[in-house]
């Protein structure tokens, strides 16, 4: 399975949007170093906020799963990272180069 984690990014208030851009730097270096070190389960950085408007970014990791015991780390992660930065994530399944948010 692929699994997908993504920064919520959409329909943010406005101060919850401007502290997103101000932390996106700190946030992408984070993201890029958990992507490196999950190489080996072929851990990809998602890194497309190239619009001015938060709506449109797509901001976190994907990896490869093979037992439900892997998924803790990136979830772990994911829970600091909220935590940290003041975030919402979106959890899914990468299917078919799809992504699906998991309900």
């Amino acid at each position: 399975m692929e699994l997908y984690i993504l920064i919520a990014c959409d329909r943010l208030e406005e101060a919850q949007e401007n502290k997103l851009k101000a932390d996106l730097p700190a946030i992408q270096a984070r993201l890029q170093s958990y992507a490196e070190d999950c190489a080996f389960a072929d851990g990809k950085f998602i890194n497309e906020c190239d619009s001015e408007f938060c709506d449109d970014w797509q901001l976190g990791i994907s990896q490869r799963i093979k037992k439900k015991p892997q998924l803790k780390f990136p979830i772990e992660f994911f829970n600091d990272l909220a935590k940290e930065f003041k975030v919402d994530c979106e959890v899914g399944e990468i299917e078919d180069g799809q992504r699906n948010p998991a309900l």
